[in-house]
């Protein structure tokens, strides 16, 4: 009898498991692929298993080599075939991915180095077909792939299969789209040193897999998830050929399911339980939906719109428009820090004490004068103490120009003190020696690190902050480590710990819940969120706040908005002056087909569009919103 859709996955058309984070979810898929490994291994056969590459599949390699390590999962039967390979690297260098599988699989597991394929990227240009070629009849020779594992790019990209990619495309030499380049830029210090090539499985390869898995986490990676499981069958969206295949699962977390219609409109797939939070949700979806302000809405809007349950439950549009009406227009303050000696009662932050002691954390400079840099000059205009801790130094994240121009403008200067200190001279002759994709030494990340030091501290003046509550704490996991390598412990823990214990925040403002799980964003968010649950026990944790503000990546919607600091146009240039001093990270940002433009820019444009979304569900139009969440719970995700 063959398997009867799912009421609330009626809208998806591939089979897709969603988890509460991606611990759950590599667990899951791990322990199927130990299982197929072991039944094949009873049989005398290999397994065949198709390799991915990228942020993603970091955590499910890591749950493979546990498994061989702790409960013996032998992968000498196994044979191997990665989706792709960056065109022009060898195979050591440290952005290849044949690299980026040594670092995060082979070399701990038992699997014999002559079962492992990796396109190779160094082979000669009028040898590419040919070798494209041959690499699919190694896949035929080896009985064709049973297991695929696949991630899922912003552009929708399987492999590095771009928009365009055909149905039946083979393995081959493809241009890498802008987008794709512009997100690999940080790991290759600037766009501009990212390579323009890839070799890469087609979509027709892929698809001949037995099995295919697709992972993603974060919700970076929402929208495109979205239309590559529910929408049409096209070349523009490549990850939605999935659709068709007999047997291919999607594996994600909450917070990249966040835009599927079971998770985005629930009540379009079945009876749902009217709660607070979803009840806001739909009235505001409703009246952004049908272009009208919430107190407009009328009955029919309501009922035209598959929102007829939520009428019964609450009585009548006219109660129900007042209600969230009020609600939207409660979480407007230009009081951040609390207004002194006003009723709160219907304001996101107490009173008392008049005067708050404020903790912010930005996971690199940058991140937090991106989210709050508004926020934060109104907080220290109104005389709370602030402090601004920027928890990792940034400095993978400076091109290689950037330093350039430094050192150019320290020998002009002729500043003989922190150059004998950190070698001026030799770093120059490093920098202008070393090829585009050569990793820095310990004294050029050092040296990065205090270019962007410099630029924080600018900024931070900018906001009226004094430069003795600018706080650099260059968690050893940043420093030590580098990107999809990260490994964060007790020792950041602890120093996050110890700042918070010294600061007794009323406040803290941190970033990152949805992102990326192995981001420098999404990391730090993660041992913050390890830092205070030491802290619960402390005299002062009860009486604190916690905030999330949003990123570039993912603004707040109007429903999780729970307080909405408004801009002047003066506030707002101030923003803008402040994040433009951040000189080395103006084409470093990502961006987005909905965000186009640097990281100031975009800033800018999701403040706006903040204050518009307010202006169009009735409330009092403002030149632009920075945008907050309540934390309640810290383990959450």
């Amino acid at each position: 009898m063959p398997n009867l859709p799912i009421e609330a996955e009626q809208f998806e058309k591939i089979r897709t498991k969603v988890f509460a984070d991606s611990e759950s979810a590599v667990r899951e898929l791990a322990s199927g692929i130990a299982d197929f490994i072991r039944q094949r291994q009873t049989e005398n056969r290999p397994a065949v298993l198709g390799l991915a590459t990228g942020s993603t599949p970091v955590k499910l390699y890591q749950e493979l080599i546990r498994l061989h390590r702790e409960e013996g999962l032998s992968f000498k039967n196994v044979i191997t075939f990665n989706l792709d390979e960056y065109y022009g690297l060898a195979p050591t260098h440290p952005e290849s991915y044949r690299h980026f599988m040594e670092v995060q699989l082979f070399r701990h597991v038992d699997l014999p180095a002559n079962q492992v394929h990796v396109p190779d990227g160094l082979v000669e240009r009028d040898r590419v077909f040919e070798y494209c070629a041959r690499y699919e009849a190694q896949i035929a020779e080896a009985g064709g792939i049973d297991i695929q594992i696949v991630g899922i790019g912003r552009t929708g990209h399987i492999g590095f299969n771009e928009p365009g990619s055909t149905r039946d495309s083979r393995t081959r030499l493809v241009a890498l789209d802008r987008l794709t380049r512009r997100d690999a830029a940080r790991d290759f210090r600037g766009e501009a040193n990212v390579p323009a090539y890839a070799i890469t499985m087609g979509i027709g390869t892929i698809l001949q897999a037995r099995q295919i898995r697709l992972i993603a986490w974060g919700d970076s990676k929402a929208s495109i998830l979205r239309a590559a499981i529910e929408g049409a069958e096209t070349g523009s969206v490549p990850a939605s050929f999935l659709q068709h295949h007999p047997d291919c699962a999607v594996y994600i977390d909450q917070t990249a399911a966040n835009e599927l219609t079971r998770f985005r409109t629930p009540w379009k797939v079945g009876p749902v339980g009217w709660d607070r939070q979803l009840t806001r949700k739909a009235v505001t979806w409703l009246a952004e939906n049908r272009q009208k302000p919430v107190l407009r809405l009328q009955d029919e809007d309501y009922t035209e719109n598959a929102l007829a349950s939520l009428l019964v439950e609450t009585g009548s549009a006219y109660s129900l428009n007042i209600r969230i009406f009020n609600e939207l227009q409660h979480t407007i303050t230009g009081w951040p820090g609390g207004k002194p000696n006003a009723d709160d009662s219907n304001r996101p932050v107490p009173a008392e004490p008049p005067f708050k002691r404020v903790l912010i954390f930005s996971p690199e400079p940058l991140d937090a004068e991106i989210g709050m840099a508004g926020t934060i000059h109104r907080l220290v205009s109104q005389r709370h103490e602030v402090t601004l801790a920027y928890l990792t130094s940034g400095s993978l994240g400076v091109p290689d120009g950037e330093a350039r121009m430094a050192f150019s403008l320290l020998h002009e200067l002729a500043v003989s003190g922190s150059g004998s200190r950190i070698q001026l001279d030799q770093l120059a002759k490093e920098i202008d020696s070393k090829a585009p994709f050569d990793e820095d030494s310990r004294d050029l990340r050092q040296f990065k690190g205090l270019i962007r030091r410099a630029e924080a501290r600018a900024s931070s003046q900018i906001l009226r902050l004094s430069l003795d509550r600018v706080t650099f704490l260059d968690l050893p996991f940043y420093e030590q480590g580098r990107y999809r390598q990260f490994r964060w412990g007790a020792q950041d823990v602890d120093l996050v710990t110890t700042l918070m214990g010294s600061r007794k925040p009323h406040q803290i403002y941190l970033t990152g819940a949805g992102a990326d799980p192995s981001s420098v964003t999404g990391i730090t968010f993660h041992l913050v969120a390890a830092a205070l649950q030491v802290c619960r026990q402390e005299s002062w944790f009860s009486n604190c706040q916690i905030w999330l503000y949003s990123s570039n990546e993912r603004p707040w919607p109007p429903h999780e908005i729970d307080m909405a600091v408004p801009l002047s146009p003066a506030e707002l240039g101030i923003k803008l002056d402040c994040l433009y001093h951040h000189r080395s990270q103006r084409s470093q940002t990502p961006f987005t087909e909905t965000q186009p433009g640097e990281g100031w820019q975009q800033a800018e444009q999701i403040n706006r569009a903040t204050a518009k979304q307010y202006d169009h569900l009735g409330l009092a139009e403002y030149e632009a919103i920075e945008s907050f969440h309540r934390l309640k719970n810290v383990n959450a995700n």
